[in-house]
């Protein structure tokens, strides 16, 4: 009976503990706008410069997931966040230690990521539907994950000038709305404790 009676205050809870901890998705969202830039600043990048930044993107990413693990700052369970999180680093030490990873390997995960992501995304949205007004900045971001990883999955021959323009829109545009998120959330006012 407890478990029925505490359910409704699950998503506020869920709000407050993003709303306190605003500025992980601020930084995330900060790191996948640099990361974008990066790839048009440097179109002629080699296959392996493109596997040393996505390393570099999945070990931040993976650093900033385990952080929100922590502290409860996203709206996904905590098991998950520090799932991908820890697949995040490791992915990122892997693209380091082997750098001769094919480009389709990279692809996939790549796009299994960003899928996953986007998944977990529109489902933390839809819990916090009423908490937060436009929770459409988080299924936004959820479903340009979606689509982003699905393109990769439906074009793995594509060039790779192509598939790095791609990362590279892909990366600004879900940072854009991370950031906007953040400072949403920021704004959002805590109860007294």
């Amino acid at each position: 009976m407890s478990d029925i009676a505490s359910q409704p205050r699950m998503p506020r809870l869920m709000l407050h503990a993003l709303a306190r901890n605003w500025w992980l998705i601020l930084l995330r969202g900060i790191c996948f706008v640099v990361f974008g830039i990066l790839t048009f600043i440097w179109p002629g990048i080699t296959l392996l410069t493109l596997v040393l930044f996505y390393g570099a993107f999945a070990l931040a990413d993976g650093v900033f997931a385990i952080a929100a693990a922590i502290t409860g700052g996203q709206p996904a369970p905590r098991w998950w966040l520090a799932i991908v999180g820890l697949l995040g680093i490791v992915t990122g030490i892997l693209t380091f230690v082997l750098p001769g990873i094919t480009a389709l390997v990279l692809l996939l995960l790549i796009a299994g990521w960003a899928i996953a992501t986007g998944i977990f995304q529109i489902a933390g949205a839809i819990r916090l539907r009423k908490e937060i007004d436009n929770e459409w900045l988080l299924i936004a971001t959820g479903v340009l994950s979606i689509i982003f990883g699905l393109i990769l999955i439906a074009q793995p021959g594509m060039g790779l000038l192509t598939l790095l323009y791609v990362i590279g829109i892909y990366a600004i545009f879900d940072g854009i709305l991370l950031i906007m998120l953040s400072f949403r959330l920021r704004g959002h006012s805590h109860p007294a404790h």
